[in-house]
C-alpha cells in the first residue's frame, strides 16, 4: 500500500471539521478539487470507504470516523515534532536531566519544574531524587546536566541556592519527650531514623549519626511516617514536617547540645562554561523559585 501523506490526512480532517469540501478548501487554502482528490486517494490506498451519502450530505462511516480520530492525533503529533525540531535548531534541547537532593523542599522543586515546563513545553525533563552523595556522583559521571547538591564536586562550579534548617523530632509519645532536656547521650539509647545515601560511593556523615541503633530507609516519606509511629527520632528539614508540628503528630525534641542543624545546598552545573540555553534557563527558574518562596 502506498504511503498516505500528511497533507492528505490534513484534507480529511479539514473536511470533517469544516463540514464540507468547499469550506475545507477555504480553510486549507486549496481548491475544492484538490481536497476531494486527497480524500479520494486515502480511500483508494486504504480500501476504506470514508464517507457515505445520506440524502444530499456525506456522512462519515464508522471506519472513516476511526481514521479521522487517528489522523487528528497524527497531525497534532507532527506539529509537536516540528515545534521540537525548530526549538532544537535554536538551542532548545529535547531532554534535560536534573538531580535534586531530597533536602531541597519538594514544593519548591515542583514549582520550579512547573515554571520550566511552561517555558519549554517540548523539552523532556528527567528528575533524579538523590540523597547525600547521589547528586554528586551523577554530576561526576556526566549523567545529569544540573544538580542541587549538598557539596560541589572537585572541578565543577556551583553556587549556594538555599540553606535548609533541620529540627530534631519524635512522636509526642516517644520516651525522649519524658525528659525535660535531652542530651546527645540520651539519644544513643534510641533508634535514629536515617535515609540511605543514594550514591554508590557513599560519604561518611558521622556528625549526623548520633546512635548506633539505626533504622535506615530509602524514602524520606517512609522515615517520617516511622517517626510519627514512635519508631525513633531524627532531624528532618523544617519544610517537610511543618504540617506534622502544627498537627502535633511530631514534636521537637528539647536537645541542649547542637539541637537545630542546617545544611547548605548548591546549584551545580556539569559544564558551567558550555551549559546550553535550556540548562541555563532551568537554573534561573530554580533560583527564581527559591527567591519567590523566601518572599
Amino acid at each position: 500500500m502506498n504511503l498516505i501523506s500528511l497533507e492528505q490526512w490534513r484534507a480529511l480532517v479539514g473536511v470533517v471539521d469544516a463540514g464540507s469540501y468547499a469550506l475545507a478548501a477555504d480553510a486549507l487554502g486549496k481548491s475544492q478539487s484538490s481536497v476531494s482528490y486527497a480524500v479520494g486517494q486515502i480511500e483508494e490506498r486504504t480500501g476504506v470507504e470514508l464517507f457515505r451519502i445520506q440524502g444530499r450530505k456525506a456522512v462519515l462511516t464508522a471506519e472513516g470516523k476511526a481514521l479521522y480520530l487517528r489522523a487528528r492525533y497524527l497531525l497534532a503529533e507532527a506539529g509537536r515534532i516540528e515545534k521540537a525540531a525548530a526549538e532544537m535548531a535554536v538551542g532548545h534541547e529535547a531532554e534535560l536531566r536534573l538531580a535534586a537532593d531530597i533536602m531541597f523542599p519538594p514544593a519548591i522543586l515542583l514549582d520550579g519544574i512547573k515554571s520550566f515546563a511552561a517555558e519549554r513545553p517540548t523539552t523532556r525533563l528527567e528528575v533524579y531524587e538523590t540523597v547525600v552523595a547521589g547528586s554528586m556522583e551523577l554530576l561526576e559521571d556526566g549523567q545529569v546536566d544540573l544538580a542541587i547538591a549538598p557539596e560541589v564536586p572537585n572541578g565543577l562550579l556551583g553556587e549556594p541556592i538555599m540553606r535548609v534548617q533541620f529540627l530534631p523530632v519524635a512522636a509526642p509519645s516517644h520516651p525522649l519527650h519524658r525528659l525535660d532536656q535531652v542530651s546527645l547521650n540520651d539519644l544513643r539509647d534510641h533508634h535514629h531514623l536515617i535515609i540511605r545515601d543514594s550514591g554508590e560511593r557513599r560519604v561518611d556523615h558521622g556528625a549526623w549519626q548520633v546512635s548506633q541503633n539505626r533504622i535506615i530507609f530509602s524514602q524520606t516519606s517512609t522515615s517520617i511516617d516511622a517517626a510519627r509511629r514512635g519508631l525513633g527520632f531524627s532531624w528532618y528539614a523544617e519544610t517537610l514536617i511543618e504540617a506534622d508540628i502544627k498537627a502535633g503528630t511530631l514534636k521537637e525534641l528539647p536537645i541542649a547540645e547542637r539541637a537545630r542543624r542546617s545544611a547548605e545546598l548548591f546549584l551545580v552545573f556539569r559544564d558551567a562554561v558550555g551549559a546550553s540555553p535550556g540548562v541555563r534557563l532551568l537554573a534561573e527558574v530554580l533560583r527564581r523559585t527559591v527567591r519567590d518562596a523566601d518572599d
